[in-house]
C-alpha cells in the first residue's frame, strides 16, 4: 500500500477542550506552528464554543489572529451555533480567520441535549442556518458525533448516521467526520460504515475521528484506510475528549495518537507527508505544555525509521 493520506491535527482544539486548566494563547500559538513546521496540511486550532461554556477556547479570534494565514495550510475552528459563524466572519474579515469551520451534530438525542444543549432536529436547523451564514467563504466540515455508539443511549443506527451524512451532503458540507465520540466502534463497525458510505457519496470525503478510550483506536484507522478513507482526525499524545466542564465517557477519553498513527501509516508505506522528527519535536513541546508524560507509545520508543526516509 502505497497511497496517501491526511492527517488533521486535533490537539489544540479536540485535545485542550479536555483540558481543566487554561493554556496560555502563546503557548498555543507556538505548538500550532510546530505542527505546520511538521508538515500538516490541516490543522484544528480552535471553537468558537461560548467562552463561559468551554473557556479552553476563550481566545479563538486571538490565536487565529497570531497565525495568520500560511500557504498550503487550512487551520480549523468548531462552530457549535449560527452566533460561532458570526465571529469566524468577523475574524475573516479582519484577515485573521479560520479557512475550515467544523458544524456539529450528534446521532442520539441525548448526547445532543448534553453536548449542545438542544435537540437533533433544531441542531439540523442551526446547521442549516450556519451554512447560509458561512457563505461559501470556508471549508465546511460536518460532524457526526456518536457516529457508532451513544454514551448515554448505546448503539446507533448505520442507518441514522447515512441519513445525517446525506443531509450534510446535500446542505453542501465539503467533507463529512465520522466521529467515534467515546471509543466503542470495532474495526468490523467502521468497516460496515465506512464501506457503505463510500459507496453512496463516492465524491465526498469522509474523516475518520476515533477515540482510543478503549484501546481499539488504530485498529479503527487502519479499518478504516482498508474500507477506502484517506482523511483522519487525531491529537498528540492521544489527548481530548468531552469539554471539561461536560461528564460523560471515563478513562482515557482521548484522540487516536498522531505519533502511534503517524509511525503505523509510515510503517505500512502509507504515505502523510509529516517529518518524523519534526513530530517528535512538537510531540515533546505538546508534553512541556501540559506539564506531563502524555499516552503516545512512540513517543517512548521512538519513529521507527523504514528505507531510511525521514518524511514520506
Amino acid at each position: 500500500m502505497t497511497d496517501g493520506v491526511t492527517i488533521c491535527e486535533c490537539f489544540a482544539r479536540d485535545g485542550l477542550q479536555h483540558e481543566p486548566a487554561f493554556v496560555p494563547t502563546a503557548t498555543k500559538v507556538a505548538l500550532l506552528e510546530g505542527f505546520v513546521r511538521a508538515g500538516f496540511t490541516r490543522v484544528e486550532a480552535t471553537s468558537y464554543s461560548h467562552p463561559e461554556r468551554v473557556p479552553a477556547f476563550a481566545d479563538a479570534s486571538e490565536v487565529l489572529a497570531s497565525l495568520g494565514h500560511r500557504p498550503g495550510v487550512a487551520f480549523k475552528a468548531t462552530c457549535p451555533n449560527p452566533r460561532a459563524v458570526s465571529r469566524a466572519l468577523a475574524d475573516l474579515d479582519r484577515g485573521a480567520g479560520a479557512q475550515e469551520l467544523s458544524l456539529l451534530v450528534s446521532a442520539s438525542e441525548s448526547h445532543t441535549e448534553r453536548n449542545l444543549r438542544t435537540t437533533r432536529a433544531a441542531q439540523w436547523e442551526r446547521v442549516a442556518e450556519m451554512i447560509r451564514l458561512a457563505d461559501k467563504r470556508f471549508r465546511l466540515i460536518g460532524v457526526v458525533s456518536v457516529a457508532f455508539g451513544c454514551p448515554f443511549e448505546g448503539a446507533v443506527d448505520p442507518g441514522r448516521v447515512a441519513e445525517d451524512v446525506a443531509r450534510f451532503a446535500d446542505l453542501g458540507a465539503d467533507a463529512v467526520t465520522l466521529g467515534d465520540t467515546t471509543g466503542v466502534a470495532t474495526p468490523k463497525t467502521v468497516a460496515a460504515l465506512f464501506e457503505r458510505l463510500g459507496k453512496a457519496h463516492p465524491g465526498l470525503p469522509l474523516i475518520a475521528h476515533f477515540h482510543n478510550s478503549r484501546g481499539a483506536g488504530i485498529a479503527n484507522a487502519v479499518a478504516a484506510l482498508d474500507a477506502g478513507c484517506r482523511h483522519f482526525d487525531s491529537a498528540m499524545g492521544g489527548v481530548g475528549g468531552h469539554p471539561a466542564s461536560i461528564g460523560y465517557g471515563a478513562g482515557l477519553t482521548g484522540n487516536v495518537c498522531t505519533e502511534d498513527l503517524v509511525d503505523l501509516f509510515h510503517a505500512m508505506g502509507v504515505r502523510t507527508g509529516l517529518d518524523p522528527d519534526a513530530l517528535a519535536e512538537s510531540s515533546a513541546a505538546c508534553e512541556k505544555a501540559l506539564g506531563r508524560p502524555l499516552h503516545s507509545m512512540v513517543a517512548r520508543a521512538g519513529f521507527a525509521r523504514t528505507q531510511g526516509e525521514s518524511r514520506r
